[in-house]
């Protein structure tokens, strides 16, 4: 049971986002009076040692009287962090198996620039 003092019911509508180890569920349901609220859940594998896993959910209700400020703050705080970040997801350059596409422009020409056409030199070679 919610805080609102209702049991859910079955998904009137739903959409599911899966995003590496998270997935998040958008989950259209109704109340006993007929309206419709939606659920935000956020699932996230953990795996352990020995192979099995578990999985850890959280849970944001969201009613229709606070859809519009809810709304317009979270396009806020996306705009905020786009602005001052940019798109890229800083924590992928701290992978091990991270490799940043960069392109150098020749001639009106995009050709990939990768690591691999660069020599190591060590300060012993100069």
């Amino acid at each position: 049971m919610s805080d609102k003092g209702f049991v859910e019911k079955d998904e009137i509508f739903s959409k599911v986002l899966r995003a590496g180890r998270r997935t998040y569920f958008f989950d259209v349901r109704g109340t006993k009076a007929g309206d419709y609220y939606l659920t935000i859940t956020e699932s996230k594998k953990f795996t352990h040692d020995d192979g099995s896993y578990h999985y850890k959910k959280h849970k944001i209700y969201l009613y229709k009287e606070d859809f519009a400020a809810f709304k317009e703050n979270l396009e806020e705080m996306i705009d905020f962090v786009i602005n001052e970040k940019g798109e890229e997801v800083i924590s992928e350059r701290h992978q091990k198996d991270f490799k940043k596409e960069t392109f150098a422009e020749d001639n009106d020409t995009l050709e990939e620039v990768t690591t691999e056409k660069f020599t190591d030199i060590s300060f012993d070679d100069i």
